[in-house]
């Protein structure tokens, strides 16, 4: 016969660890466990011991004992972290913060790239499938596209695996929770600076097949729009991941110098989809002759180390918060049972040095 705080902490790390939407996430308090179960205060402490030993629950002084989300076996406690580059400049600081966060709450975090490709995400959710997860957050692959891999996704999901999306979820896909920035918003903002500046020839650079380039997009024509200042569409330059992929791997800024032949000459300022693309352009303009901020403003966002290492340094937007604790507490939250609704951050501007406002 089991001593009886085993018993209890048995019965207790059942409804802990319970996938289910009815699993415990707040314990009762040391009364009502010894009501409960007809035991001592000092057979309650016991089972509580032991599992605040397993890393099962955190009792937290004046307020109670909390799960952890945490599994006993260490090998069940495992988050898988999907990115589509390892080697794009907004991922390494990300990973590191991602790291830093979920590891000193108890957990495992294995890093897996997509690298832009719908087949490779394919791949890894296959080989995810079989691995005890105990969460997922992901950095969608070409996210203003279909993606056909939502099958995956639903085995997953089929036990009710905590997910978080980075910068924006799937279109097709149910909704799930996403920490992303206000990009419409935060393209108004860069516009408006711009518009404040006198500048009445504005064009922009944008990422064609990601939900994040569309939604500046359309904060930066809706701007124009409003200002009487609408640019002809064929002003608009238009890139997509297979440029973007050649331009990190091959410095290949082909698309860069035709968009400034083709579309930029009349401009007077350019909204750029991030940082890289704003620094590949500033050379590309230096290089024809165009100088940066006299002749033409360049203003994106990010606010990346890009800034200070071009020249001359970049006018960008900053976003409030850091995106990967924002991750891990909504991961966090779901694996202890507590609710936890998407965010969408806002920018601030930092004006810099290839921006200025006309006379």
């Amino acid at each position: 016969m089991i001593p009886k705080y085993q018993y209890i902490a048995d019965r207790l790390r059942a409804r802990l660890t319970d996938d289910s939407e009815s699993r415990m996430t707040k314990l009762p308090t040391e009364k009502e466990l010894c009501e409960r179960y007809h035991v001592s205060r000092q057979t309650v402490r016991q089972a509580l011991r032991l599992l605040e030993n397993e890393g099962i629950i955190t009792r937290r002084q004046g307020s109670g004992a909390y799960a952890t989300g945490l599994r006993p076996e260490a090998a069940f406690n495992q988050i898988a972290v999907l990115l589509p580059s390892d080697s794009d400049y907004t991922y390494a600081r990300l990973r590191n913060d991602l790291q830093i966060a979920l590891s000193k709450e108890g957990f495992s975090v294995s890093f897996y790239v997509t690298e832009h490709s719908v087949a490779k995400e394919r791949e890894i959710l296959s080989q995810l499938y079989g691995l005890p997860l105990r969460g997922l957050i992901i950095d969608p692959v070409r996210n203003a596209l279909p993606n056909p891999n939502l099958d995956l996704y639903e085995r997953l999901w089929h036990h009710r695996l905590p997910t978080v999306f980075l910068h924006a979820p799937y279109e097709n896909y149910p909704p799930r929770v996403s920490i992303t920035g206000d990009n419409f918003s935060g393209a108004v903002q860069l516009t408006r600076y711009l518009i404040e500046g006198k500048h009445t020839h504005i064009s922009g650079i944008f990422r064609g097949d990601t939900r994040e380039g569309l939604d500046r997009y359309l904060g930066f024509t809706h701007t124009c729009a409003a200002a009487g200042l609408m640019p002809d569409d064929a002003l608009i330059g238009w890139y997509y991941t297979p440029e973007l992929l050649a331009l990190q791997k091959k410095q290949a800024t082909g698309f860069l110098s035709n968009f400034i032949n083709q579309k930029f000459r009349a401009c007077s300022a350019i909204v750029c989809q991030d940082d890289e693309i704003a620094y590949w352009l500033v050379k590309e303009l230096t290089h024809t002759g165009i100088h940066v901020p006299e002749d033409m403003s360049v203003v994106s966002f990010d606010n990346s180390f890009l800034c200070d290492f071009s020249t001359p340094t970049l006018t960008s937007l900053a976003l409030h918060g850091n995106l990967a604790s924002y991750a891990a507490d909504a991961l966090l939250a779901q694996l202890r049972g507590r609710p936890f609704d998407s965010i969408r951050l806002s920018y601030e501007l930092i004006v810099r040095d290839s921006s200025i406002a006309l006379s």
